[in-house]
């Protein structure tokens, strides 16, 4: 075996190291992914990586990686946390590398090459999972160290051990062999499953485009849209002089000021049925199994269902925790919503109201609910988004918003630096400095759609921060919003400035991380407790001095008028019912799903019906306010890591909200209040107990959900 491996490695190393050149005299070519990079912070060369590369940089990182493991369990000393733990801890350095700049491009830049690959190397990575969580030899080593040292080690070193031994547990190391096998099985047809998911659900993203003849039918749309529309036509072929491109969510943002109420119901239904069998594009099959394969997992693991096995790792611990949690919410939710589609609904019927009423006959449809809502909004408070999106320049939000908020909260400063190559020419790259003025970290954007992207928002890294590998932090944040035609400006929506705020959240708990092991860096920590900092960044966005400070005239440079600005702050909170309906039946129809054992999950025929009776017992089956996902595009659940997880958004605002008072408290920009903030929670990454480092900063024994409604103007 050892021989076999040394080969290999010799073969793999020789072979895929150089490209072969057709020239004698040509000196062969290095594989960048394979080469330190000589950037600042090691941050990937783009201007030298070719796709062609990550096939063979895969090949010679996951051999690397075998023999690594090989020399663990090949040791002959007593095993020890210095001679199997900090070895396994580093044992894929490379792979983890190679793995973090191709992954990024798979979901931001998914070219038909990419994707290719992406086929061929997934397989590859769920492989060497396999062979390594359920290595007995391996096993045997971390568990001797577990049990004879735990107790003696302090600190991150206590914590890594207790990581290591616990994943290896839970992914079925104690197993005997036969469901060790299964389980084996069932990793490789997840992740296959979740592949299959990440091509669909973004082309029938993509493909479901309302196309519309004229520019009479897109009344009410602002000129800006309307270029934007007739740009994104353009994009796509142009079948008709403009597009309406649909985004990830259920609902979609030009439903607030379309006037034609067929083309609204038109854009509402591509939204709701792009990937449900109503056209080419069908996940339900990917759904039930999926759902079928976790609950099998869990039951495998000794579990009722899925929810129960991986909730174990959580802050909630138990689906009673968060279907207690959210009962609340609900009960207090369900007649608030229930006035405020009153409201909106007497409104549409009332000519004197609006110019533009729905006839007494018919019924509000969830796609007229943005609408009126918006013309509501806009009589009461006489405000609309065309009103306030001139002083949302996404130029301005980023440097004078976003990273002011930083400076003044935490001390950081940035610099953009046009020398770090880029994969895509609508990113930017910064430089981050702490307040002394020592380099920190390295921060990537990349804020506009395009086919290749997929849905959404996130936050990502290239490198995590670890002293122990002597890295800093190279970390981006992935938005969609849309790109203005050339030579005009990129405006947002409110919703989109807070996703901005939100992503850098995100980005913040990655850049202040300071911790020894890269496994327990930046946001390596439980899902209902990642949200947190994000969400409590959003807090920053209406902060009056940050407001004042990006909210500018793209055209003028002047700051927002103070009347403006106090109709659209007021604006935040107006009939935000909806808004927290759409996040909880998302939560429940995810919940549901994986509280179920094997035998009871749905097939894909039964799979809209399920959906539909899980809202109805827990009574959130409300036309005028569907999930922000449906089952069939949920890819929080399904493609990503949120499966009986969506609950985290809600958790962690809560979290959030105590947060947020504490700083408003010791004043929202103080920036004492910023360093304890940084030093008991963003900078610790998962070296600690969570609860314990939210007491830490609060004084709070628990968190306090009381004010989580008011927050959100209920």
């Amino acid at each position: 075996m050892q021989t076999k491996n040394i080969l290999k490695t010799i073969a793999i190393t020789s072979a895929m190291m150089t490209t072969l050149s057709a020239c004698k005299n040509e000196t062969p070519r290095e594989n960048p992914l394979l080469q330190p990079s000589e950037l600042p912070f090691g941050a990937p060369d783009f201007s030298k990586i070719q796709t062609s590369d990550y096939l063979p940089a895969f090949e010679a990182a996951i051999q690397q990686t075998r023999d690594n493991i090989s020399k663990i369990v090949e040791n002959t000393e007593a095993p020890t946390f210095r001679n199997t733990i900090v070895p396994f801890e580093k044992s894929d350095s490379t792979l983890d590398r190679i793995s973090r700049v191709f992954f990024a491009l798979v979901e931001a830049d998914k070219t038909p090459e990419i994707a290719d690959l992406e086929k061929k190397v997934q397989p590859m990575i769920t492989d060497l999972e396999n062979e390594i969580m359920f290595n007995k030899q391996l096993f045997q080593r971390i568990r001797q160290v577990f049990d004879n040292e735990y107790a003696a080690l302090q600190g991150e070193d206590q914590k890594l051990l207790d990581e290591v031994y616990k994943e290896f547990v839970r992914k079925g190391a104690l197993l005997p062999d036969d469901k060790m096998e299964r389980m084996k099985a069932i990793n490789l047809r997840i992740s296959d499953l979740q592949q299959q998911w990440g091509e669909v659900v973004p082309n029938a993203t993509n493909d479901a485009v309302v196309w519309v003849d004229n520019e009479e039918m897109l009344a009410g749309l602002s000129q800006a849209d309307i270029e934007q529309c007739k740009k994104d036509a353009e994009n796509l072929g142009g079948k008709a002089p403009y597009a309406i491109v649909i985004v990830n969510t259920t609902q979609q943002p030009l439903l607030t000021s379309l006037d034609n109420r067929d083309l609204r119901r038109q854009v509402y239904e591509a939204s709701v049925h792009r990937s449900d069998g109503t056209n080419q594009y069908n996940t339900f099959a990917i759904v039930s199994e999926l759902a079928s394969l976790r609950a099998e997992q869990a039951e495998i693991m000794g579990y009722p269902c899925y929810a129960a096995y991986s909730l174990e790792k959580t802050m909630a611990k138990t689906p009673e925790n968060v279907y207690a949690f959210l009962n609340d919410l609900i009960r207090q939710y369900v007649p608030k919503a229930n006035a405020e589609t009153k409201a909106i609904e007497d409104f549409a019927h009332n000519p004197s109201l609006t110019s533009n009423p729905l006839p007494p006959t018919s019924p509000l449809q969830p796609y007229d609910r943005f609408y009126y809502s918006a013309k509501m909004k806009q009589q009461m408070l006489n405000i609309s988004d065309d009103e306030v999106k001139p002083y949302f320049n996404v130029d301005s939000v980023l440097i004078n918003g976003v990273f002011y908020a930083a400076n003044r909260a935490y001390g950081l400063t940035f610099k953009e630096r046009t020398d770090i190559p880029l994969y895509h020419p609508d990113m930017k790259a910064f430089e981050v400095f702490d307040k002394n003025g020592k380099s920190k970290a390295l921060f990537y954007c990349d804020y506009y759609r395009r086919p290749t992207k997929r849905g959404g928002a996130w936050m990502d890294g290239f490198a995590k921060q670890s002293r122990e590998r002597n890295q800093l932090p190279i970390i981006f944040n992935v938005c969609n919003s849309a790109k203005a035609p050339d030579g005009k400006p990129s405006l947002l929506t409110w919703d989109e400035v807070t996703t901005m705020f939100h992503e850098f959240g995100h980005a913040l708990h990655g850049i202040l991380s300071d911790c020894y092991y890269n496994r327990l860096s930046g946001t390596s920590v439980a899902r209902d407790f990642v949200e947190m900092p994000s969400q409590f960044n959003e807090s920053f966005a209406s902060i009056p001095e940050v407001f004042d400070h990006y909210a500018r005239h793209f055209e003028t440079g002047e700051p927002m008028p103070a009347e403006l600005k106090e109709r659209m702050l007021q604006s935040i909170t107006f009939q935000t019912a909806y808004a927290l309906g759409e996040n909880l039946a998302a939560t429940c129809v995810d919940l549901a799903w994986h509280m179920l054992p094997s035998k009871d999950v749905p097939t894909a025929e039964e799979a809209a019906a399920f959906e539909t009776e899980a809202l109805r017992k827990v009574g959130l089956l409300n036309e005028q306010i569907p999930p922000r996902y449906h089952t069939s595009y949920f890819n929080h659940v399904w493609g990503g890591g949120y499966a009986a997880g969506y609950y985290s958004y809600l958790w962690t605002e809560v979290l959030a909200v105590n947060i947020a008072d504490v700083f408003a408290k010791r004043g929202a920009l103080d920036p004492a209040t910023g360093q304890d903030m940084c030093d008991k929670i963003l900078s610790r990454g998962n070296t600690g107990d969570l609860m314990q480092m939210f007491t830490d900063f609060t004084g709070m024994a628990q968190p306090d959900a009381s004010g989580l409604l008011k927050a959100r103007g209920l």
